[in-house]
């Protein structure tokens, strides 16, 4: 089947990009422009034309490449045309006209690239990551994958534990045999450095993923202390409705922003505080369980809440700053009791020290997550796989120390596959769906 898709955004543009892969390109590239292949890889401007009735779609530039050099493995071409939604469309209806060719689906092109060892399955989704992201520290990340630190790191671990087995396995052979103590030796401290090196790797604080999906912020407080006044300040725009009416804000409202470069989530929740109305009570469980999972939370309080201190018990931490908002209506009772939580005082109406604010938010979440050069681990996928690796191997390891070597042979295998099937060198038919689905169309 030969597949064929809109690669660049959708809506009008200058330019649009049509990609065919398969192998029928050939005969869609005859039919299109009613003449021979062009030169491979060279950029050629041709005319482009309805199959039916010959008549002129657009002119613009054909770009040929021969399987299996090019991105998926297969035949493969791209035409460039100018970005009209008639243009595409007319362009779309002619190749639907020939048969055997149909829509891509999403990820489908990069999908037959992995099938054709074009890109591991690493690579196949930090390219999925690299046309996502959103801020600069996102791109670094998926740039980093695609350069191949990541599978290079899992393939090595793989293929030393391949070597562990293949030792185990001569020992399960010939029993009567005794294996060398160097290489019993060796068979102890190669499988226990690399359970080591993956624990390590797994104790990374999920920053990863963090930057993946996002910073997860929480803006938490009493009724009417400035908390959707303060996400529409942070996020520049009318994200949350404010009024003077305590309990304004139900459920949870949440806005996607790039602060200085990270990725964040911020989440505007509910006033807290003694109430019986049972949707607003919800929505008080919500802004507390929302506060406990987010990264970071902010705690806004205002002169008239200084009272709240049990709430304020239960949110501080390592994770949270403290604001005190409003605090031009006179904060002197207030300093002292809040003194040693270093709060930031601040106030929404006359925009002051919401600066400061700004830089403490940068600065919690550098200094507490931003810390590595060595992440390895962007989904959360890799990290049951590395942590199904570590169980097998501890496993192997006190199955090896009783001389059980059929079963520590299994254990060893299964650590082995888990590392495998995160670059694809098993059989992972059951989550390409789930990984290639997150992909534009066209890609």
């Amino acid at each position: 089947m030969t597949i064929y898709a809109l690669s660049t955004g959708p809506g009008i543009s200058g330019v649009a990009v049509i990609r065919i892969s398969g192998p029928d390109t050939k005969e869609v590239i005859s039919k299109l422009t009613k003449s021979e292949l062009p030169k491979p890889r060279f950029a050629t401007v041709k005319k482009f034309n309805k199959i039916n009735n010959n008549e002129l779609i657009d002119e613009g530039i054909l770009i040929w490449f021969p399987g299996p050099k090019s991105y998926t493995g297969e035949d493969m071409a791209e035409i460039h045309v100018h970005g009209s939604r008639a243009v595409i469309e007319a362009i779309h209806n002619s190749i639907s006209k020939i048969e055997n060719c149909r829509l891509a689906e999403p990820g489908e092109f990069t999908k037959i690239a992995f099938q054709n060892g074009k890109v591991n399955l690493l690579k196949a989704e930090s390219i999925s990551d690299l046309i996502s992201s959103e801020t600069e520290i996102q791109r670094q990340q998926a740039i980093k994958i695609m350069s191949g630190k990541s599978s290079d790191k899992f393939n090595k671990w793989r293929q030393e534990l391949l070597k562990i087995l293949s030792q185990i396995e001569a020992k399960i052979d010939f029993p009567d045999e005794d294996l060398p103590n160097n290489i019993l030796k060796n068979i102890k401290t190669s499988s226990e450095k690399i359970k080591f090196e993956i624990r390590k790797i797994l104790n990374d604080q999920k920053v990863g993923e963090r930057i993946r999906e996002g910073f997860k912020i929480a803006i938490v407080g009493p009724t009417n202390a400035g908390k959707s006044s303060l996400l529409n300040y942070i996020s520049r725009r009318e994200v949350a409705i404010v009024s003077e009416i305590a309990g304004t804000t139900r459920d949870v409202i949440e806005t996607h922003l790039n602060i200085d470069g990270l990725p964040v989530v911020v989440s505007d929740t509910a006033g807290i505080r003694d109430s019986k109305d049972e949707i607003e009570k919800k929505g008080i469980k919500l802004a507390l369980k929302r506060a406990e999972d987010a990264d970071l939370s902010i705690v806004v309080i205002e002169p008239k809440s200084g009272h709240f201190t049990g709430f304020l018990k239960e949110l501080i931490s390592d994770k949270s700053i403290i604001v005190i908002n409003k605090s031009d209506l006179g904060i002197d009772e207030m300093v002292n009791e809040y003194k040693k939580y270093n709060p930031i005082y601040i106030s929404l109406k006359n925009e002051k020290n919401l600066d400061q604010l700004i830089n403490a938010i940068k600065d919690k979440l550098k200094n507490q997550f931003i810390n590595s050069e060595d992440i390895l681990i962007t989904r959360e996928r890799h990290r049951q796989h590395l942590e199904q690796c570590v169980l097998h191997l501890e496993n192997f390891k006190n199955k090896n120390e009783s001389e059980d070597f059929d079963t520590a042979a299994e254990d060893l295998r299964l650590a082995t596959r888990h590392l495998g099937i995160i670059v694809g060198k098993v059989d992972v038919e059951e989550i390409l769906g789930s990984i290639f689905n997150d992909f534009c169309i066209g890609k």
